[in-house]
């Protein structure tokens, strides 16, 4: 199931050029980075300083770093595309957030552009408007957003974005805190009604995995992003399940796994994901699938 892996993954920030290099990439591109507007992004932060319900347990952030600190940090990785996922937790948020989005990938050119939608009168003219600017993938959080993705009133914005062949990164496991929402039930009967959505599920579908995983194979542009996954900081995501570990070796050299990371909002080393990846042992072919092959062919080369 494993094969001998000939580059190892770095256990320091300064190392992961190296990193890159030696799987023969240009660079990574990571499907979940999150840039918000400064007061929205501070309100995050202040929620993971005293963990509330969606989070349960300590968080402290790595990288709580002005904007532009940030942005230097992912250029001097080597990530050579990243998102600014980000997303309302109440009624008409999404599309001003959809602005601030489109603005910031307009003078940021490595951020894919990147929008949001949520539960209300008016989501797929939106979710058109964003996708005529330009906006190439988009947010969905069940768990902050507290709503149910089946919601009459996004069943049409589904539609839309399936038959743009938009990317949408949906947070629907249960980690760390379940709701009525999450889980691979809702989202799932979405993808019955709308089985062309190229989906992206975070955090691999933790804890629910094997749901998840069921659901890439029945469905054949549905993605999962790493993020988060095997590092150190469980944070309330669940163990990945051994007898998974066959499915996710193929899956990510089909270009249906993506490198995740949750950048700035980790308590560890950017560094750490990659290593955690590269101790799978899977091998060179599938790190570099996961590092730049499936994300530019979901999302476009960079540059694009």
């Amino acid at each position: 199931m494993t094969e001998s892996r000939s580059v190892s993954g770095p256990r320091e920030d300064g190392d992961v050029p190296a990193f890159w290099r030696a799987l023969g990439l240009p660079g990574l591109i990571d499907v979940h980075v999150h840039f918000m507007p400064p007061r929205l992004m501070s309100a995050v932060w202040e929620y993971f300083d005293e963990p509330g319900p969606l989070i349960g347990h300590e968080w402290p952030i790595r990288y709580r770093l002005p904007e532009d600190e940030r942005i230097a940090l992912l250029r001097g990785f080597g990530v050579r595309a990243f998102t600014s996922l980000l997303y309302p937790h109440r009624p008409g948020m999404a599309e001003a957030l959809n602005t601030w989005a489109a603005d910031f990938a307009a003078r940021v050119p490595e951020c894919v552009p990147t929008g949001t939608l949520y539960p209300e009168p008016g989501a797929a003219a939106y979710v058109r408007r964003a996708l005529d600017a330009g906006t190439r993938v988009f947010k969905v959080h069940l768990q902050v957003g507290g709503f149910d993705p089946r919601a009459a009133e996004l069943d049409e914005a589904w539609g839309v974005l399936a038959e743009a062949g938009a990317a949408v990164i949906v947070h629907a496991g249960s980690g760390p805190v379940a709701n009525g929402f999450t889980g691979p039930g809702p989202f799932g009967d979405v993808l019955a009604r709308h089985p062309r959505l190229a989906a992206v599920i975070a955090h691999l579908g933790a804890p629910e995995f094997a749901g998840f995983f069921d659901l890439a194979d029945r469905y054949e542009r549905v993605h999962l992003d790493t993020t988060m996954a095997f590092t150190r900081f469980a944070g309330g995501l669940g163990s990945f399940p051994a007898g998974l570990l066959p499915r996710l070796r193929d899956l990510g050299l089909a270009g249906r796994v993506l490198l995740g990371t949750d950048f700035p909002n980790i308590p560890y080393p950017y560094a750490h994901q990659l290593e955690a990846l590269a101790d799978l042992g899977f091998g060179d072919d599938w790190l570099r699938a996961v590092c730049w092959d499936g994300p530019a062919g979901l999302l476009g080369p960079p540059g694009a």
